[in-house]
């Protein structure tokens, strides 16, 4: 038997919802009585993950929406549309980002532009747009999906990865600072390794192995796992915590 989690009628936007830790973030929402606007580049892709559902209850609770978080005017758009079609947004997950392995020889302005622009421009953009709808209901959760790259300098991530985590966290504090007298939490999760295709393709096997020897615990993060701790910040229960990273590392680093 589930018991209240005190969420039940919110609505959330989970950007990044088509890959592996953004559908796990949006199952365990849903299971917590959440409506979820699920957000990727591709409608397609999203659409795919509403297809998913439709055999479970939750299908009445899901919508659908693309664009590219890199657009200022894109995400400001998506939010009102969002606001008018489903509802005002509660609880904001900015979990879309892009990977790169490229060490600063190798990296060009254009990479490290476009990675900065995806992995923190859009969670600029869409906190932004969603911080007034907050603000009035005295009720938000902005989550920021950050790294352990960004307190390691990356292991095997790439130089414009590591640094634009290390500017999500930044973000995280000051959205924090400004927003924790307004009834809005600000906090961010640092996973390392988490089971998803940015490990399993983009890393060679040879590097897959090497990470998980340094790994204390042995294995990967389960994206459910991760999805675990996005239903907790967004919770009642996490009311009085606000800009606090989360490790998720397996005892990589204690801090």
């Amino acid at each position: 038997m589930s018991l209240p989690t005190g969420v039940e009628g919110k609505t959330a936007l989970i950007t990044g919802a088509a890959g592996t830790m953004g559908k796990a973030a949006t199952k365990a929402l849903l299971a917590d009585g959440v409506r979820v606007a699920i957000a990727d580049l591709s409608l397609d892709s999203v659409e795919s993950v509403q297809g998913e559902l439709v055999e479970t209850a939750f299908v009445d609770r899901l919508f659908p929406i693309a664009f590219d978080v890199s657009d200022a005017v894109a995400c400001g758009t998506a939010v009102r549309r969002i606001e008018s079609d489903f509802g005002g947004i509660d609880i904001l997950v900015n979990n879309a980002g892009v990977l790169s392995n490229n060490k600063i020889a190798d990296t060009t302005p254009d990479e490290w532009h476009r990675v900065f622009s995806i992995n923190l421009d859009g969670a600029f953009y869409l906190s932004k747009a969603c911080l007034p709808g907050m603000r009035a209901r005295k009720w938000g959760r902005i989550i920021n999906v950050c790294s352990f790259a960004a307190k390691c300098g990356g292991i095997t991530a790439g130089t414009a990865y590591s640094v634009s985590k290390s500017a999500m966290i930044g973000l995280t504090f000051s959205l924090a600072a400004e927003t924790a007298g307004m009834g809005v939490t600000v906090n961010g999760i640092a996973p390392a390794y988490v089971r998803t295709p940015m490990v399993t393709k983009q890393l060679s096997e040879a590097q897959r192995q090497a990470v998980v020897a340094q790994i204390p615990v042995g294995r990967y993060c389960e994206p459910e796992e991760f999805a675990h701790v996005v239903r907790f910040l967004s919770s009642p229960l996490a009311g009085f915590i606000t800009g606090e990273i989360i490790d998720q590392n397996g005892g990589l680093q204690f801090d």
